[in-house]
């Protein structure tokens, strides 16, 4: 039975578990962290080809996938409707994707707590060295440790993420602490409101225990906000103590000062309904918004999947699925080459196009959010994407670019 070593045990590297696992091959999760992971409670929109990639990799897909809704709504400053469309999605939270595929997979397939410091490879093997001392041989490994990889790292030093000059607040509020007027306005909806140079969007997702019962749900927020990256990013990652989390603070350790600021400008700058969602989410946190791109995503036994190669602003949603067809890609180019360093190499030449495509797809959806506009080319692309009708139109929904390769 062929082997593969697969670093990171996120959501991608989930999906080239469950996919090469099926296909035949013995595979080892090697997760850095200790215990199960977490999203956050962050909110996933789905698209067609994710639940192909969830199917393929074991995983049922029914309505308990998550939460439907029928179409969308932009509200204005004083609450009232500027636009409805009707446009079907499904949405569900990265911890329900993360609890269904890790289900599917064998428990001696995952391991926690295994930090890879670095690999080497030959003509035919590739070796993880880990922090505890120990290693583990394959014939292949797959980089599937999200933006902050270690593997790309090392054969790719010079590829780091470039922040984007704003930041996404995010949090969780319950269905049942709304008012009975928020409800009616935003919950059933994928709902947006659009201050100046900023964005806010919402909709619901399933509750504690994944429930999607009425009244059980909760609704997702990501509030974008322009925060300059040499005065303000820096202070919003530093905590009470004067420590600064360069990589993104823990909820917990966000300063209150910094919370009371976020609440005050929800009420002078957003919809009525949207400013009560923020003031009653469990626990607001905010993210940096990075852009990445890399010129290589295989290195002889080695392969880039996910954010360890591509991360996209989130404004088109495609971040999960832009994993998952990685994964998938991958699966095929094994199936179809008789060696593992063919395979890699058709691996990247099907899917390094792919990942460019959505990042500069998602470069022109959030171009009107950067703090500073540099050139004539930014300006345009901000203009085109700040009209009410394009964020609608086109925020998390799929670009028309090639599916599976």
């Amino acid at each position: 039975m062929r082997r593969a070593l697969i670093v990171g045990g996120s959501l991608g590297g989930l999906f080239a578990a469950n996919l090469l696992h099926r296909a035949g091959w013995h595979v080892l999760v090697l997760e850095r962290s200790g215990e199960a992971l977490s999203g956050r409670g962050a909110g996933i929109v789905t698209h067609p080809e994710l639940f192909d990639c969830l199917r393929a990799g074991g995983v049922t897909v029914d309505d308990s996938i998550g939460v439907s809704v029928p179409g969308r709504v932009t509200l204005a400053r004083d609450g009232s409707v500027a636009l409805a469309s009707d446009l079907p999605q499904i949405l569900t939270a990265w911890g329900r994707l993360y609890h269904l595929l890790k289900a599917a997979l064998p428990v001696a397939c995952y391991r926690f707590g295994a930090s890879m410091v670095r690999v080497e490879q030959g003509e035919n093997g590739v070796t993880a060295y880990l922090a505890d001392g120990g290693h583990e041989q394959a014939e292949l490994l797959i980089g599937a440790d999200g933006i902050r990889s270690t593997v790309r790292a090392q054969f790719l030093p010079e590829a780091r993420p470039v922040y984007a000059g704003y930041v996404a607040w995010r949090g969780l509020t319950d269905e049942a602490v709304l008012s009975p007027e928020t409800h009616a306005a935003l919950f059933e909806r994928f709902a947006f409101c659009l201050p100046p140079s900023e964005q806010m969007l919402g909709y619901p997702v399933a509750g504690l225990g994944d429930a999607v019962a009425p009244g059980k749900r909760r609704f997702n927020f990501v509030w974008y906000r322009p925060a300059d990256e040499a005065t303000a990013l820096p202070a919003m990652l530093t905590d009470e103590q004067g420590r600064r989390h360069a990589e993104g603070i823990p909820p917990g350790l966000i300063r209150p000062d910094l919370l009371r600021g976020m609440f005050a400008a929800a009420d002078e700058v957003l919809a009525p309904q949207f400013a009560e969602v923020v003031h009653k989410a469990a626990q607001p946190f905010f993210q940096p918004i990075f852009d990445l791109e890399v010129p290589q995503m295989a290195f002889g036994r080695v392969a880039l999947l996910g954010d360890a190669a591509f991360v996209a602003r989130p404004h088109p949603g495609m971040g999960v699925t832009k994993a998952g067809g990685d994964a998938y890609a991958l699966m095929q180019m094994l199936a179809q080459h008789a060696t593992v360093p063919d395979a890699l190499r058709a691996y990247d030449r099907s899917r390094r196009h792919i990942g460019g495509f959505i990042v500069d797809h998602a470069r022109r959806l959030g171009a009107y959010m950067q703090a500073q506009q540099k050139t004539p080319e930014e300006r345009q692309m901000a203009e085109r994407y700040r009209s009410v009708e394009a964020v609608m139109r086109e925020t998390a929904v799929a670009p028309p670019y090639p599916g599976f390769a």
